[in-house]
């Protein structure tokens, strides 16, 4: 089998970009890459991808106690909260993350494309970590055309902090997705985080398909050294560049008490 003979999992390469609209306008932009992996491949995928491991060491890897429940497997965590959701579960489950690099990985954002067994999109999972070690899930039912590849709208109240300079309360997000399709390579997931007064931060990962293979990955490590590595210096140093601009630290509320967040049939 070839590297991308019959696989639904791939590569998509691109930029992030955030811009805080206020009170201070900050705007950065990143290349990155990300791996979009079918969880009912990842026990087949290391046996044909010499550079990619599942729960081992390796140049890259997944290793499923980063995402979840952090102890289950993948499959059982997703379906599990779908179920208790009262969501269509047994379809195929597709991850959007950054994989560990030489061990190492941090990933403010990972999203499960969620779909029912007809094939139609029914749900999509975004799990957010911060910087303070802890993790919430936003499990939003997709509608209408965003069912079946059309453009998805996505709206849910904000319940873990995340931006040392941004406070908790009244926030929701909105999510903008165009869904990892086979026949488009085009990829983008958007994010507006917003407060009673309007938009505050705008993000975006707007990103182009490419096959999984050991000669893809082998060029990401020239293309995007260390990138795990370096989303958290990036981190940490635009974070003085807002100290220096004037932005005030807020104080952390504890994490929210259930790790998940539901919503059905709301459309913004």
């Amino acid at each position: 089998m070839t590297a991308d003979s019959g696989s639904r999992s791939a590569l998509y390469s691109g930029w992030v970009t955030h811009q805080r609209l206020r009170p201070r306008h900050h705007r950065l932009r990143y290349r990155v890459f990300s791996l979009l992996l079918d969880i009912d491949e990842l026990p087949a995928l290391p046996r044909r991808l010499r550079l990619f491991s599942l729960n081992r060491f390796n140049l890259f890897s997944l290793h499923e106690r980063d995402h979840g429940d952090g102890a289950s497997s993948l499959r059982a965590h997703v379906d599990r909260e779908l179920q208790a959701a009262g969501l269509p579960i047994g379809g195929a489950i597709r991850l959007l993350t950054m994989p560990r690099i030489l061990g190492y990985a941090f990933n403010p954002l990972s999203v499960y494309f969620c779909h029912a067994i007809d094939g139609e999109l029914a749900a999509i999972l975004y799990e957010v970590n911060n910087t303070f070690g802890e993790r919430h899930s936003y499990l939003i039912e997709v509608h209408g055309d965003g069912r079946r590849g059309g453009p998805i709208a996505q709206r849910c109240a904000k319940r873990l902090h995340v931006s040392p300079f941004m406070p908790l309360a009244e926030m929701h997000y909105d999510f903008r997705i165009a869904a990892p399709q086979t026949e488009s390579r085009r990829l983008h997931v958007g994010v507006t985080a917003s407060d009673a007064d309007g938009p505050l931060l705008q993000a975006g990962f707007v990103a182009e398909r490419r096959t999984l293979s050991d000669r893809a990955l082998a060029k990401t490590v020239l293309t995007h050294p260390l990138l795990t590595l370096r989303v958290m210096a990036a981190i940490h140093w635009e974070a003085l560049r807002l100290l220096a601009k004037g932005l005030r630290i807020v104080p952390k509320p504890a994490p929210p008490a259930h790790p998940i967040t539901v919503v059905r049939n709301e459309v913004p």
